[in-house]
């Protein structure tokens, strides 16, 4: 069986709101061993939920609808679910008490127009809604099952869990599992990587394998389907261990590790601790390592030195340092870096410098061009690359770069 996901609202479609809630159906679904051919997102349009809704039940063997079932005109998915099944629309009455029971715990009067959230077409079965006034509607046409749930993340997540999960598995729809094992990588890019897995992410194998690439992260997803959570992952288990084969240290987290979180768990098995010095990513490398509860325990802090003043005031770099070699360059990255490890009596200092752009700033320094310095007790390393993307792309990638150079230094002893 293929589902489809409908997501309903010109709110989604005009970019105004992002759609999160297909992926969390999407994965929902997952974990019932049911896979989702199709995404589908239409504005507050009854001819375009018309075609929408009449495509999805011919392809689908189960389709979810998230929004348009509240009171207002611009809610369309009760009309429409009447039109494409044939079945008239009906009141029904204990969904109209529900709905006025939840206005009275409110303390609000209940409007009349509140009303039209009572009628189902004929036939389908009233989803309860107990945190909000939207009854979501079950339907079985043509030999398709639909389940149309409220758009409000909230309601509709609790629905779903509560009625239409159970439901999904009492009439013997769940095929099991499907799981996902994500790995990241930072190091190469998306076609590097794939030459390195060619004979593992052809269209067609199994397990699949596909490939993402997100702000110079390189993500493998390998997909595997089996009875139980245990198969699937006995089925996912040879594919990941040729992966990092391959890959070695390219890899560096699972699911949703930051590499952040990597190195920060690096320095605590080791006890040492971290001390930053940022020109081009301007606070982007603080920012990262702050985000994870815990940080200062081996974070010591950052120095934002933007200017060469700030770079001589702040890190003592010197003046004749700065016009001989130039702000962005591998000697003054690298004297930032022993500078923040001294400044804060850190074993490691990071540091980064570079042109964020958009323009160039020099024949030599064109926009994208970076570095980044790692320095310790009897040590130093810096690397430079060129990235090719905006402002922020260019600053958020550089701390990516920083925080590895860090975590390749801190494997070398395992």
């Amino acid at each position: 069986m293929k589902a489809e996901i409908l997501s309903i609202g010109s709110e989604l479609t005009s970019g105004k709101n992002l759609d999160t809630n297909s992926q969390w159906l999407s994965q929902q679904l997952a974990s019932l061993g049911i896979a989702t051919g199709w995404h589908t997102t239409i504005a507050d349009d009854l001819e375009m939920n018309l075609q929408a809704f009449s495509q999805a039940l011919g392809r689908a063997g189960l389709v979810i609808v998230s929004g348009g079932l509240g009171p207002t005109l611009d809610d369309l998915t009760r009309e429409v679910l009447a039109s494409v099944s044939g079945c008239p629309l009906e009141f029904h009455t204990l969904s109209w008490e529900k709905i006025q029971e939840m206005f009275a715990r409110r303390n609000r009067p209940c409007p009349e127009r509140n009303r039209t959230q009572a009628f189902f077409p004929l036939g389908a079965v009233p989803i309860p809604n107990a945190s909000g006034t939207a009854p979501g509607i079950w339907m079985h046409i043509s030999g398709r099952y639909l389940a149309a749930l409220p758009g409000v993340p909230r309601e509709m997540k609790a629905m779903f869990t509560t009625w239409v999960r159970p439901k999904l598995l009492e009439l013997g729809l769940a095929q099991g599992v499907i799981l996902e094992r994500k790995l990241n990588t930072f190091g190469l890019g998306e076609s590097a990587i794939e030459e390195m897995l060619l004979d593992l992410t052809q269209r067609g194998r199994e397990p699949e394998v596909g490939i993402t690439a997100s702000d110079a992260v390189i993500s493998l997803r390998i997909m595997a389907r089996g009875e139980t959570e245990t198969a699937a992952n006995e089925r996912i288990a040879p594919v990941e261990k040729v992966i990092r084969e391959r890959l070695g240290k390219l890899v560096y987290g699972t699911g949703d590790d930051g590499m952040e979180e990597v190195v920060l768990r690096l320095l605590g098995e080791k006890k040492q601790t971290l001390a930053v010095a940022e020109s081009v990513t301007g606070g982007n490398l603080a920012a990262l390592l702050t985000r994870v509860p815990g940080a200062s325990d081996h974070f010591l802090g950052s120095i934002v030195s933007y200017t060469n003043g700030v770079k001589q005031e702040s890190l003592g770099i010197s003046p004749l340092l700065l016009q001989e070699k130039g702000a962005c360059s591998e000697e003054v990255t690298l004297a930032m870096a022993h500078s923040a490890r001294k400044v804060m009596k850190a074993d490691f200092g990071l540091a980064t410098t570079g042109v964020a752009g958009p323009g160039d700033l020099s024949p030599g320094l064109p926009a994208g061009k970076v570095f980044s310095a790692l320095a310790w007790a009897d040590g130093e390393k810096v690397e430079s690359i060129h990235w090719f993307g905006s402002r922020v792309e260019v600053q958020t990638r550089t701390a990516r770069l920083a925080l590895n150079m860090l975590r390749l230094k801190l494997l070398e002893a395992n």
